[in-house]
């Protein structure tokens, strides 16, 4: 079975999300994506990448989410993708779970709640 990566310039990626180039480049500059970079420097766009930048949309154009409420909600994303990973390592080693409560830590930390109750 073949697997295919796709990956898009700058300008097919704005059009496939009804987005200006430009607000592409915010988003980098801001470091919501991190596209790659071909040989003339020109920005490639992963499929993953798109689907972070659909979620970034969504987030702004529909939900009214500001760009520092992205950068966090981002932030928890992130965080909660780490856990997942974490998480199914748990099971075989021990040291996972201490980087799992690290991680629980971390996003209890970036919005603001304390752990088990405690004020902070």
């Amino acid at each position: 079975m073949r697997t295919t990566t796709e990956f898009y310039f700058i300008s097919t990626a704005a059009r496939l999300l009804g987005m200006h180039p430009q607000t592409l480049r915010k988003y980098e500059r801001l470091g919501f994506v991190r596209p790659t970079r071909t040989v003339g420097s020109m920005r490639v766009y992963s499929g993953d990448e798109l689907e972070r930048l659909r979620l970034i949309k969504h987030l702004v154009d529909e939900l009214g989410v500001n760009l520092a409420g992205v950068e966090r909600l981002l932030s928890v994303a992130d965080s909660v993708e780490r856990m997942r990973k974490l998480g199914a390592a748990a099971q075989a080693r021990a040291d996972s779970r201490r980087r799992l409560e690290r991680e629980i830590d971390r996003l209890c930390e970036i919005v603001g709640l304390a752990r088990g109750g405690e004020k902070g």
